[in-house]
């Protein structure tokens, strides 16, 4: 049994890809009622030839999370030589695309990541990468399966507002890949026009529920 320090906090995200994000939101949004609660766009990101994409988030309790990757342009392939033990793909199939399916496990404080990088590079295993990306730093290697493993912790809390963000995207993106020609610059378009058109039901609950906060208020509390 080993004495090392037990530091990790259970599962941040499992991440996969998918070449049908509506399909994929319907049944985990829609059916299952895993609130969207993440979303990043990530547009000329990466190295030469990587496309634009959007990676989503679902909340599955208990702050776990579960991610996917939809990559604008790219059409679905059949099975191949590369990728981990239980899933090959073909020699042509890009390696972004292979690694975006990753298990991330969370950590506390930067200095439980380092000590897990500390014990990755003293291992047959060490880090491949170590990478800070919009709200969290991650170290990244392969397991002995070929899965890619990330470890993580949180720069910053989430907001509420990015919770929102998340979820204007969402139905964006629904909308994009519904049409002729997706695109990660259609998407912005539309999640715009989206802002637009809840604009005013936002302000309606807004006026609704301060209404409702001042008639609560005591007559003598009031000035």
């Amino acid at each position: 049994m080993s004495e090392l320090p037990h530091r990790v906090r259970g599962v941040d995200h499992v991440a996969y890809p998918t070449f049908d994000p509506a399909g994929t939101v319907r049944f985990y949004r829609d059916v299952l009622g895993f609130p969207v609660v993440h979303s990043i766009c990530a547009a000329g990101w990466g190295p030469e030839r990587h496309p634009d994409f959007i990676h989503f988030f679902f909340d599955i309790g208990n702050g776990d999370r579960l991610a996917f990757f939809y990559y604008f342009g790219l059409e679905p392939f059949g099975g191949g030589p590369q990728g981990d033990a239980y899933s090959r793909f073909a020699e042509d199939v890009p390696v972004y695309f292979i690694r975006s399916r990753h298990l991330a496990i969370h950590v506390d404080s930067e200095e439980d990541l380092l000590e897990y990088r500390r014990r990755l590079d003293g291992s047959e295993w060490p880090v491949e990468m170590q990478i800070q990306h919009e709200t969290i730093e991650s170290i990244y290697t392969h397991d002995p399966n070929g899965y890619m493993i990330e470890i993580t912790r949180a720069l910053r809390p989430v907001t509420p507002q990015e919770d929102l963000d998340a979820a204007l995207t969402i139905d964006a993106l629904v909308d994009v890949v519904s049409g002729p020609d997706p695109s990660m610059a259609a998407l912005l378009t539309r999640k715009a026009e989206l802002i637009v058109e809840r604009a005013a039901a936002w302000e309606e609950q807004h006026a609704a529920r301060a209404t409702a906060e001042q008639a609560s208020v005591p007559e003598v509390a009031r000035p």
